[in-house]
């Protein structure tokens, strides 16, 4: 659910429930951590291993974004949800990561 109470939803239909399809949303966003975090979790990785912790967090921290851009571009549509969510990823340069989300805008009459 985004932060603004707009459900974002994996499923791709919810049995029982008629909606209205509204149409396709997406969002992306591109972060990337300072040279010297960069330097540190890469210096962790060579050594000791474990989770990088900051790219972790940078990554929560796109699905958050992500999420949010969603919601409100489906509101935007009229939406009162999105189904569908799904999330692709890439790297597009050292200590930078891209986030695509994309899912479905629909209204549900009963919603409120």
């Amino acid at each position: 659910m985004s932060k603004k109470g707009i459900p974002v939803l994996t499923v791709d239909v919810i049995p029982g429930k008629k909606c209205e399809y509204l149409g396709c949303v997406s969002a992306s966003c591109c972060l990337s951590k300072s040279l010297v975090q960069d330097v540190a979790s890469n210096v962790k990785n060579w050594t000791v291993g474990g989770e990088l912790t900051r790219y972790t967090d940078m990554i929560d921290d796109a699905v958050n974004l992500v999420t949010e851009r969603l919601g409100v571009m489906a509101q935007k549509m009229g939406a009162n949800a999105v189904i569908g969510f799904r999330l692709s990823t890439t790297s597009v340069s050292t200590g930078a990561a891209e986030l695509i989300a994309y899912g479905t805008a629909v209204r549900f009459p009963d919603l409120n």
